[in-house]
């Protein structure tokens, strides 16, 4: 059995009507919508052949950093380095990569293994933005980096956006001068979770007051995890806009 044999929870050309692109390899749309547990559950049954979309998100996760990298090279030309990197990092994290996935509700899609599914594995942000890169690179093997682009480029300028406009603040800052204007409120920061290899590290952080959570961040650095955190706070608070 291989992985475009299986029923979908909905068909695959809805997605593919979603994106506005048909496939002329159906089995890497098939692949990239296959989570590992779903694999793993029927190579456990002794059935084989299914084929998880680990290995594309390794690869949708380039695809989606280099034309990233060269939207915001062209658009910010006056920006340096450090500057850029921090906004493509914005761009090309989980928060975003799930919003993107939520965006065409490629969780609907997604064939899990029962456990996961249990859990609520539609909803999860780290499957869901793993599975948006996986799609990444299933569209850039089937058909380029042009379709790539012209699939990706609407949710990397929409964000891209938001930093022009300012969105790139200092959330850190901006919450801590919020709660400093009560005495006694202490804000802090504690890294709840870290995974992934070396090359590819995800940080979870969560900003609290008072010991209360207040906001959650995942990000690729412990210093942007705290900031995606500190943003969420200020959402909670009503002074930054989702």
């Amino acid at each position: 059995m291989s992985a475009n044999s299986n029923v979908f929870p909905i068909p695959m050309s809805n997605l593919e009507d979603t994106i506005g692109y048909t496939f002329k390899n159906k089995q890497l749309l098939a692949e990239a919508l296959t989570h590992s547990s779903y694999a793993h559950e029927l190579r456990s049954r002794g059935v084989t052949g299914t084929v998880c979309n680990e290995r594309l998100e390794f690869l949708g996760d380039s695809v989606l950093s280099i034309i990233t990298s060269e939207y915001l090279f062209d658009i910010f030309k006056s920006q340096p380095e450090g500057t850029l990197t921090k906004m493509r990092a914005s761009i090309v994290c989980e928060d975003a990569c799930c919003k993107f996935a939520n965006d065409i509700r490629l969780g609907d899609y997604l064939m899990l293994g029962h456990g996961e599914e249990m859990n609520r594995g539609r909803e999860r942000k780290s499957i869901l933005a793993d599975a948006f890169e996986a799609l990444l690179a299933a569209i850039y093997l089937d058909a380029g980096k042009e379709e790539t682009m012209r699939f990706l480029l609407p949710y990397v300028k929409k964000e891209a956006a938001k930093l022009k406009n300012g969105h790139s603040k200092d959330y850190k800052t901006l919450l801590q001068q919020i709660i400093q204007q009560k005495p006694g409120e202490i804000l802090e920061y504690a890294l709840v979770g870290e995974s992934g290899p070396d090359h590819k590290k995800s940080f979870v952080t969560e900003a609290r007051l008072n010991s209360n959570v207040i906001g959650r961040g995942t990000g690729s650095s412990k210093r942007e995890s705290e900031q995606l955190a500190a943003y969420q706070a200020l959402i909670l608070f009503g002074v930054e806009e989702e």
